[in-house]
């Protein structure tokens, strides 16, 4: 566990900084930590109703930055955002991810998310805790879930694309 916290305060610290202006210092780190992050989690499950699948919340923000806490009880939608990449870690639970290949269906539900059907000619891996995610923007991909829950942090970053 010591390394996942560890992995945790790194992510959570890159996350909080905004890039400097040119000729200016960066402003101070703003970082939640370990007891913040349980304590949330606790909360989260607290409020989810027996059939909600799935539950999102901001740990962190920095303008369109947002380091957030996902539970997912169920597992969602195939999805891809366009124009932004997404770092995770596990944090609890296990789970399937499929990623890559081709997004069948697609239906845009906002500017920054697209949904699907299913994904054909993705790669599957399994998930555990301590494990890093990195998803490139416009990447097609889908959380399964094994067991009772998966618990992510995870953040959305401007992609290259």
């Amino acid at each position: 566990m010591k390394t996942v916290n560890g992995a945790i305060a790194l992510l959570l610290v890159a996350a909080a900084m905004p890039s400097p202006a040119p000729a200016q210092a960066a402003s101070e780190p703003v970082v939640a930590g370990r007891v913040e992050i349980q304590a949330q989690t606790q909360a989260m499950l607290a409020e989810m109703k027996p059939d909600q699948g799935f539950m999102w919340r901001p740990v962190l923000r920095d303008g369109k930055t947002v380091a957030a806490i996902e539970i997912w009880k169920k597992p969602g939608r195939p999805a891809v955002h366009p124009t932004e990449a997404e770092y995770a870690i596990v944090l609890e639970g296990s789970g399937t991810l499929i990623s890559g290949g081709t997004l069948n269906d697609p239906k845009t539900s906002n500017p920054g998310l697209v949904e699907g059907s299913r994904i054909e000619n993705g790669a599957t891996r399994s998930l555990g805790p301590g494990d890093v995610i990195l998803i490139p923007a416009g990447v097609p991909h889908w959380f399964g879930i094994t067991g009772e829950r998966l618990i992510l942090l995870g953040v959305k970053l401007p992609g290259s694309k």
